[in-house]
């Protein structure tokens, strides 16, 4: 019999609570607080980098886009929430992230990166990306090496691929599906239609 000892896609979220920063200000945030909507979990580095800001900030620019497809974000690192804030209050232009539209946890203890199986041999959490259902089950992983960003665009896309199947649980969506694009019947008669028309 297969044994399984990692996580993976169709399980369920591993719940966490944990210090954030958001709007100046430190909150507890709690996982299990945000069923009923869809979670971005977003893993990085370390504060005070080089690519994370890019990420950070292109999220953030991205937020209202997500939020109205009804999901919110959570930025995750191993930095303490007094290092967060001090990020935040730095101006872009120096390296900062200035004001952020959804908050940054705080994994000191680097138990959040443990669960979610980002954490390196170096203690740092690698860029890992989870797209958390409405029910609390990971949807999408997806983890990066330390040196290269994400699309956020593709986060979004695939966002909106989850949310379409979810809601109509007889199709499922082709390679590049993109919203409005036609998708296949997840029957073995009805699917030829789409074959057919490509």
């Amino acid at each position: 019999m297969l044994t399984k000892n990692f996580l993976q896609v169709g399980d369920k979220a591993p719940c966490f609570s944990a210090v954030a920063v958001y709007e100046q200000e430190f909150r507890r945030i709690n996982l299990s607080d945000y069923l009923g909507k869809y979670v971005i979990l977003l893993f990085y580095p370390l504060d005070f980098t080089f690519v994370c800001p890019t990420e950070i900030i292109a999220f953030s620019e991205m937020y209202d886009q997500i939020n109205s497809l009804g999901a919110e974000i959570l930025g995750i690192s191993v930095d303490s929430e007094y290092c967060h804030l001090a990020w935040m209050q730095l101006d872009r232009q120096s390296g900062g992230v200035g004001d952020l539209k959804y908050p940054l946890v705080s994994d000191l203890n680097k138990q959040i990166s443990l669960s979610y199986n980002v954490l390196n041999h170096e203690g740092k959490s690698l860029r890992g990306l989870f797209i958390i259902d409405k029910e609390g089950i990971i949807q999408h992983s997806l983890v990066n090496n330390l040196d290269f960003g994400r699309s956020v665009n593709e986060t979004l896309r695939t966002l909106q691929a989850i949310k379409h199947v979810q809601n109509n649980p007889d199709e499922v969506c082709p390679a590049n599906w993109q919203p409005g694009n036609a998708t296949i019947k997840s029957n073995p008669i009805q699917s030829k239609d789409y074959f057919q028309s490509i």
